[in-house]
């Protein structure tokens, strides 16, 4: 009785195995598939945003209204290679490192009150 149960199971079983899934059936195509969407969706964008923050930072002048990374705000009154020299008040000023930067408004941009 078992024999013959086992015996019928095995000549209805599908032969060859796993079915085929096609190209989206391998889990290498969906695994690049994935890496090339994270790329343009994360690494690419990201990679602009930290060139423009560059040129920003390599442009900056003495005059330039800056806000840091650290939320003071100042004027830049020397600029070397790696720091620039920051008035945040009056006889108050402060040596940062370039890459605190966070925005730059040009003198000319800004409308003194």
């Amino acid at each position: 009785m078992t024999s013959s149960l086992f015996i019928t199971l095995l000549a209805q079983a599908p032969a060859g195995g796993a079915p085929q899934g096609g190209l989206l059936g391998n889990p290498l195509v969906f695994m690049v598939l994935m890496f090339v969407m994270m790329y343009f969706l994360l690494i690419r964008p990201q990679r602009q945003r930290q060139k423009e923050h560059e040129k920003l930072v390599s442009n900056v002048k003495v005059g330039d209204h800056v806000a840091m990374n650290g939320g003071e705000h100042g004027i830049i009154t020397s600029v070397k290679d790696k720091t620039v020299m920051l008035k945040v008040a009056d006889n108050v000023k402060i040596e940062y490192d370039r890459s605190a930067i966070a925005t730059v408004t040009k003198k000319s941009d800004v409308v003194e009150a």
